[in-house]
């Protein structure tokens, strides 16, 4: 290849990495303010409509991490493209769908199709571009994508439900994966890890993903069978047995483990995953029951719920960006905690939200330094993530963060979502109604904000025990960007 001919063809190589990114995180924000309008399209509950994002974020954690091996191991390029049309697939059975079930199904397959996708899109990079500056510029763009994709895809989805319908959320991903496919093909060049072994831990992933679908269905089930219920427990209990049985198979069976659970004799390492998950319990939920309260309670079109969350994503974004040189100046622990207890502050305000107030003084100024918060945080808890860790295991630190992303994330909706629709019940009855109004709504949601003010809180004492004030780092090593965000 001539000298001309590789800087335009590495930044078509680096265009479409850069759009499946897009696409993947994109899907992550884009279907919170149409939950509304799939509920009454599809007859969701209260207590299973958290599964539109729980079902995604579920096998996305789960398969993740072997998602990124399957690429060292049968090729980059292959599974790109095989996680380029699960996702499409997914996208049209999605938006196809003429009940719950389907719907969740096709969320949990979008999941796995993001799973295998996210890893490759990265690895692809980081072959093409030579180690210094150029691979440090392409890491970047691929970086600022993502986090424009988790910026407009409240607003996206927006414009889509307010003028179009639910369903485009979904189908605004066929073309994309039309389009990605055929350039794919044709233009990447086929590339593997350099690996000793070729084995799979396909029974760990798939007892993680397990564990996590129990644990799930068994806290959204509380507020309509009882805590002390056959069904909750019985769920509970095996998703508890299916998450043992993984350590299980991680520590004694797996001759590749997907998580060598060695890697947490690390005491930062450690912290910066229990940090991830708190926060993350924390911070998804808010997104998902803004969505509901502004829809539900406040009666603003799923269009103004999209624009209402442009101010906290652009924080989210501006803040990340300022973040590193906060954290030379005042070290990562204390960063961290600043950070995770701005969030906890923005929870404990928003648990002031009413039938009777509006966005202006009630949601706005609480979500931006709830979204200050974790522009702050994101950045040193990346870096405690992949401190002092070897080199070899520098991947797995990165796959092991974003994988608790995934999980804080989906137990967070699950748990919040089942206590607001709990409280929402008991307001409701003690009212004398049928069907909850605007007041018990808001009640509902106002008791799931400060439950998600005490995860942030427990995050910044997790923080403050036990993240160093400024962890080591391997020379040589520099924390990637993440490739779940969002």
């Amino acid at each position: 290849m001539s000298a001309a001919s590789r800087p335009t063809r590495s930044g078509l190589i680096l265009l479409i990495a850069c759009s499946a990114q897009f696409m993947v995180i994109l899907d992550v924000t884009i279907v919170n303010v149409a939950l509304p309008s799939i509920r009454t399209a599809l007859d969701f509950s209260e207590h299973s409509l958290p599964w539109v994002m729980s079902a995604y974020t579920v096998t996305f954690a789960g398969f993740l991490m072997l998602g990124g091996r399957a690429g060292d191991l049968l090729g980059r390029k292959r599974m790109f493209l095989i996680g380029v049309g699960v996702f499409t697939f997914a996208s049209l059975v999605g938006a196809l769908a003429t009940s719950a079930t389907t719907l969740v199904v096709a969320r949990g397959l979008q999941g796995l199709g993001s799973a295998i996708l996210a890893p490759a899109t990265l690895a692809i990079i980081t072959t093409t571009f030579i180690e210094g500056p150029e691979r440090n510029r392409a890491l970047g763009i691929w970086g600022a994508i993502g986090a424009v994709a988790g910026s407009i895809g409240a607003l996206l989805g927006g414009f889509l439900t307010t003028w179009l319908g639910w369903r485009w959320i979904l189908l605004v991903n066929i073309p994309i994966g039309g389009v990605l496919l055929p350039m794919a093909w044709r233009h990447f060049s086929e590339s593997r890890g350099s690996l000793d072994h070729r084995h799979f831990d396909l029974a760990g992933a798939v007892t993680l993903t397990a564990g996590q679908v129990a644990l799930v269905l068994g806290i959204i089930s509380i507020e309509t069978s009882g805590f002390v219920s056959v069904r909750v427990l019985g769920s509970i209990g095996a998703g508890i047995v299916l998450l043992l049985l993984f350590l299980m198979i991680e520590h004694r069976w797996a001759k590749a483990p997907l998580v060598p659970l060695s890697v947490f004799r690390s005491r930062t390492l450690t912290g910066a995953n229990l940090v991830m998950i708190l926060m993350y319990l924390s911070m998804l939920s808010m997104w998902y029951l803004l969505s509901l309260q502004m829809q539900e309670v406040l009666g603003m079109s799923p269009l103004l719920a999209g624009i209402a969350f442009v101010p906290m994503a652009g924080t989210l974004a501006v803040t990340s960006t300022l973040a590193p040189r906060l954290v030379a100046r005042l070290g990562v622990r204390t960063m961290l905690t600043i950070g995770l207890l701005l969030i906890a502050v923005g929870m404990f305000w928003l648990s002031g939200v009413s039938a009777t107030g509006n966005w202006v003084w009630e949601i706005l100024p609480p979500s931006m330094v709830a979204s200050l918060g974790m522009g702050l945080a994101l950045v040193p808890l990346t870096i405690a993530a992949v401190s002092g860790v070897p080199s070899n295991q520098a991947g797995l630190a990165s796959g092991l963060v974003n994988t608790s992303r995934q999980i804080g994330g989906a137990l967070g909706v699950a748990a919040l979502s089942t206590l607001a629709a709990a409280l929402t019940a008991n307001r409701t009855g003690a009212e004398g109604l049928t069907t909850p109004d605007a007041a018990a709504l808001a009640h509902g949601y106002s008791g799931a904000f400060m439950l998600s003010a005490a995860f942030a809180l427990a995050g910044a004492l997790v923080a403050l025990l036990m993240i160093p004030r400024s962890p080591s780092v391997r020379p040589g090593r520099v924390a990637e960007p993440d490739a779940s965000a969002g």
